[in-house]
């Protein structure tokens, strides 16, 4: 019986098809849709791709090929680079994964704290109305009170959230948390 043997092409279009199979899996994470994720992982292995390189590489319409970069583009993962000499716009992907990372969930992160504090704040300014009112009964002015307090103890975690956004973006978590474990 003869074994097959891969030729070393065919072997390393394998190999990165795992990887691509993979990344594209799991970018729902990242909130993008299947099309912008397998967009990704095909462009992680290239240096760079024209929007026509793209659609030829996955067999996307033109549409969903620029809302798939756009969104990417969104959440730092690519970004537009530029050729001399060439007219078509070139795109490549963000390889480092720790600053993916960083800059999609910081993202949301800030998003979470800046809608969620605003909201608390504008429910605590009702709830001090309600307990000022000389209308209220006393069980309406305890149950304000209650959830202004319960507010107040949420304002705890969103502090602590911009700090690890604030040490994320410095640097000063890989402090506590390294990239690669020391010895």
């Amino acid at each position: 019986m003869s074994e097959s043997k891969e030729t070393p092409q065919l072997k390393i279009e394998e190999a990165k098809d795992k990887v691509i199979g993979a990344i594209a899996e799991t970018m729902d994470l990242y909130g993008v849709t299947p099309a912008a994720a397998n967009l990704y992982a095909t462009m992680y292995f290239e240096d760079q791709m024209t929007l026509d390189e793209m659609r030829t590489e996955l067999g996307m319409s033109k549409p969903s090929m620029s809302t798939s970069v756009r969104r990417l583009q969104e959440i730092e993962m690519v970004k537009k680079t530029f050729t001399r000499g060439s007219r078509k716009h070139t795109y490549a992907a963000e390889k480092n994964f720790f600053r993916s990372f960083m800059a999609f969930y910081c993202q949301m992160w800030e998003r979470e704290v800046k809608m969620n504090l605003e909201a608390t704040e504008e429910a605590q300014e009702d709830f001090i109305e309600v307990i000022k009112d000389s209308n209220s009964t006393p069980d309406i002015v305890a149950e304000a009170k209650k959830y202004y307090d319960q507010l107040e103890e949420s304002k705890k975690y969103y502090r602590w959230l911009n700090s690890l956004v604030d040490s994320i973006r410095s640097g000063d978590i890989f402090d506590f948390l390294p990239k690669e474990p020391q010895d």
